[in-house]
This record gives structure tokens, C-alpha cells and sequence, in this order.
């Protein structure tokens, strides 16, 4: 094969990767609400109060970081892994916009939330900071009834 021959077969087969690679970014799924933010147990006083204040801190600083993500979502979804699309939301541009503009948002509202958290928090009282905690997730745990309201 010549040499432009060549060159011409590499451009082609250059075009046709990036357009490829451009349409899979492009319908990628974002999520509404991540994964990431599930929470694997619930807890009583007694167990609360057998834990190191630190504990505690890393505890109410994951159920802020669960409420921030999910609660203002609730009118889509009460669980991670629900995509626009899943709920029949057009896949357009100026929604998938609109949505990665909302996670940034959040992101970084919650990224503020905790420097400050960590800042002021450690001078909170230990039984104050339990029942902050056993307050967060009884919020949360109401997420699974949430549909009996439909």
C-alpha cells in the first residue's frame, strides 16, 4: 500500500473510534441519585453510645452526606441507581445538563458542609451528637415508606 493509501485507512479508522467513543459518552446514564450513598446499618442509642466521639463524627458526617444527596431528590427516586431515562425523562442535552449542573451543585454544597463540619463539630456534646445521628437515620428510614404516600 502507498503511502496515502495509508494515512487515509488511519483517518478513517481514527474518525470512526472518537465518533464512537463520542456517542458512548454522550447517552452515558447519570445517575440521579448515586450509589454511593446507601446506608448498610441503622443503629440504637446503646450502640451510639459504646463508640469513640471520632466514630461518631465520620457517622454524622455520612448521614449528612446521604440526606444532602437524596432527600432533595425524592420526587424522582428514594433510591441510588435511578437514571432520567429509567424514569422517562427525555435524554436531552439541556437535561443532562441540568442534571450534571444539580450534582456539581450538591457536591460541592456538601464538600462546604463538611470543612465546616470539621471545623465546629468535634465541640459538639457527645449525647447531643448521638441523637443528631439516631434523628438522621429515622429521617432516612422513612424514605422506605415514602411510596405509601402515592
Amino acid at each position: 500500500m502507498s503511502t496515502t493509501t495509508n494515512l487515509t485507512v488511519l483517518f478513517i479508522i481514527l474518525f470512526l473510534g472518537s465518533s464512537i467513543t463520542y456517542a458512548q459518552k454522550k447517552d452515558d446514564a447519570q445517575y440521579i441519585i448515586n450509589g454511593d450513598v446507601t446506608i448498610k446499618k441503622y443503629h440504637d442509642r446503646e450502640e451510639l453510645e459504646k463508640l469513640q466521639k471520632g466514630q461518631l463524627l465520620d457517622l454524622y458526617n455520612r448521614r449528612i452526606e446521604i440526606i444532602i444527596k437524596i432527600l432533595p431528590n425524592i420526587a424522582f427516586a428514594t433510591h441510588p441507581n435511578v437514571t432520567m431515562t429509567s424514569l422517562g425523562i427525555p435524554n436531552t442535552k439541556d437535561n443532562r445538563r441540568a442534571l450534571k449542573d444539580n450534582l456539581e451543585a450538591t457536591d460541592i454544597y456538601f464538600d462546604n458542609t463538611i470543612e465546616f463540619q470539621k471545623i465546629v463539630l468535634p465541640y459538639s456534646d457527645k449525647t447531643n451528637l448521638i441523637s443528631a445521628i439516631l434523628f438522621y437515620e429515622e429521617t432516612l428510614k422513612g424514605l422506605h415508606t415514602y411510596n405509601d404516600f402515592n
